[in-house]
């Protein structure tokens, strides 16, 4: 993708600079997303070992699948901590992200989030972990403020337990309460999707949020909303990003249109974006999601603060606010949020897009914020 630069600036053949990735590839899992964070991983680690690696030495990824379980991501950090890598990347799943950023704080390991939007992401304060995709309090205020501007005053949210749901569900609850808006919960614990249809014929609301997990219970409920005529004027909304994927599309087929969600995405992609969206288009045989350009980010990133900051895992806490790196997405920089525990990315971007009725394969951008 890139052009490789003289032979001389290319890695030795000695020991290589090792970065564990963490990265959903098995069920439960959200294995598309995980598939495309790892080409995107994967893609850039080979571009910077083509422009001639860290200070010579080639980078190479040690790659752990976390199924979206926790304690597998934990037990994962403490594994490559113990192999000596470098620094820790990825993660798709907010609550597993949220135990490697636990564990790698205590170890004081370098650990940039892919993907995960917690705001909590560790318990306490932390200079060992950074991240690039929006808070959730940011991201999920900007999708309800949409909701807001195009008329929805009465919300309902069907949600199943767990922290990542239950955040979701806080953060629109209070913004739309603030905004003079009604939310009303539905508990998808007990709920089947045609309690659901039920529960939306008997109230007020004009929009559905899913909170919930995919493919269950998310398309079962899509498909009976949809069919049930009583609810022809309800929106249904999907903050999570589940429409983003390939399968949503396969599963619902024509209702998998029209269902905004959220996406992290510019207008436009930077010159290296353009280069890396033809190069991981060409090896995911389909177009890369942001979750692809969140991946190759995060190398982009860490490579950068390798150089600056060495290789030796005995030093002090990573230099995150010195720096400032062209990613695929825009310019990426890094300092303290209020209410966030990590390093954050600034300004990461964000869309609120759907897929188009008359063409459910295109992508509509709705908003961005």
């Amino acid at each position: 993708m890139t052009t490789p630069t003289p032979s001389s600036a290319h890695p030795t053949d000695g020991p290589s600079i090792q970065i564990g990735a963490l990265v959903p590839l098995t069920r439960p899992g959200w294995t598309e997303a995980g598939r495309h964070l790892l080409a995107g991983l994967e893609l850039a680690a080979r571009d910077v070992n083509n422009t001639g690696g860290i200070a010579g030495k080639p980078l190479e990824l040690i790659v752990r699948d976390t199924a979206a379980d926790p304690h597998r991501a934990a037990a994962a950090v403490d594994e490559l901590a113990h192999l000596g890598v470098t620094a820790m990347a990825g993660e798709y799943h907010s609550v597993v992200a949220r135990a490697a950023a636990i564990r790698a704080d205590a170890l004081g390991l370098p650990y940039l989030c892919s993907s995960a939007v917690l705001d909590t992401l560790t318990e306490q304060p932390t200079e060992w972990v950074a991240r690039l995709s929006p808070p959730q309090s940011r991201a999920w205020q900007t999708y309800a403020d949409f909701l807001l501007s195009a008329g929805h005053t009465h919300i309902a949210v069907a949600a199943q337990p767990s922290l990542y749901w239950a955040s979701g569900t806080r953060i629109l609850r209070d913004h739309f309460t603030e905004c003079g808006a009604t939310v009303t919960e539905l508990d998808m614990h007990t709920l089947t999707p045609t309690a659901v249809c039920d529960a939306l014929a008997n109230s007020h609301a004009t929009a559905l949020l899913l909170l919930v997990g995919h493919p269950e219970p998310a398309v079962p409920i899509v498909q009976a909303v949809r069919a049930d005529q009583r609810l022809s004027h309800i929106l249904i909304g999907a903050p999570a990003g589940q429409p983003e994927f390939t399968e949503w599309a396969s599963l619902l087929r024509d209702s998998s249109a029209a269902i905004p969600f959220l996406r992290y995405l510019p207008e436009h992609l930077t010159p290296l974006g353009t280069r890396a969206e033809k190069a991981l288009r060409e090896h995911l045989t389909q177009a890369p999601s942001f979750v692809a350009f969140e991946g190759y980010d995060t190398i982009t990133v860490l490579a950068e603060l390798l150089r600056l900051h060495g290789t030796d895992r005995d030093r002090t806490a990573p230099p995150w606010p010195h720096i400032s790196v062209e990613g695929t997405r825009g310019q990426i920089q890094f300092s303290r949020t209020p209410g966030i525990s990590v390093w954050q990315w600034t300004w990461p971007p964000i869309q609120i897009v759907d897929r188009d009725p008359a063409d459910p394969d295109h992508f509509r951008i709705l908003h961005s914020g």
